[in-house]
């Protein structure tokens, strides 16, 4: 059995459960289903308003870096890439385990407060285990980028795509699987990236005991894969140097 095929087996009804460990002094502030006020941000995240660029990770418990600590989390490992060649680059951590299309719709705009030069949504999977509708989540990812793209027409998207197990049958596993694909052809600013964990799906030194989060390493692997697409992004929005 391949590693992917046999982490789609292991998904079920795990990744929404974990809780996260992100640190809060590199995190967006997550408002609540209950409040979506545009209040300011939490005094305790940090103010990324003079940065050169931004880059906002919208995530679930993958991106909030369950079972690992936040400096190994994905989203602070893009950050040392950034920081390694000394770009003034801030890479804002808004993942929240549990996390739907939906929640991360209902939160875009309090994120959205300062500014966005690439957006990386990392949502779906969630849907996907609790069996709903592709539809519905194709219309709330659409929503994510309109608004994302509305609020600042010169960002950019990274669309990191998820596969769901074939245990809510082939048909619904099919549909879900071609969400990404159509939402990222829709835009000419989105970019998708086919499978977020196609690299290290199913693997033991990749993948943590339950199957589905990612581990220090594998959440190292899933940096390298988005910087391929992230740092020409970021290329393009670099003070050029006189001639």
């Amino acid at each position: 059995m391949s590693r992917t095929r046999l982490y789609l087996f292991l998904l079920v009804g795990v990744l929404g459960l974990v809780g996260c460990g992100q640190d809060r002094s590199t995190s967006a502030p997550a408002a609540s289903s209950a409040d979506t006020t545009q209040s300011p941000p939490a005094s305790g995240a940090a103010d990324t308003t003079d940065a050169e660029a931004r880059v906002l990770v919208l995530g679930n418990s993958i991106a909030a870096g369950s079972g690992v600590s936040s400096r190994e989390a994905f989203p602070a490992r893009l950050q040392q890439k950034v920081d390694s060649l000394g770009w003034d680059v801030q890479v804002q951590n808004a993942g929240v385990s549990g996390e739907t299309t939906a929640g991360g719709l209902q939160r875009i705009g309090w994120v959205l407060q300062r500014p966005v030069d690439v957006l990386v949504l990392e949502l779906g999977g969630n849907d996907g285990l609790r069996g709903i509708d592709p539809g519905v989540t194709r219309k709330n990812l659409r929503g994510i980028i309109d608004t994302t793209l509305s609020t600042y027409p010169e960002a950019r998207v990274l669309l990191t795509g998820m596969q769901v197990p074939p245990n809510l049958g082939q048909e619904y596993a099919r549909q879900f699987r071609q969400v990404y694909p159509a939402v990222a052809e829709a835009y000419d600013r989105v970019t998708l990236i086919p499978f977020l964990l196609n690299d290290i799906a199913g693997s033991d030194s990749l993948m943590q005991d339950d199957g589905i989060h990612p581990t220090a390493a594998g959440h190292r692997l899933i940096a390298n894969e988005i910087w391929t697409d992230l740092r020409p992004l970021l290329e393009e929005r670099r003070p050029q140097d006189p001639a």
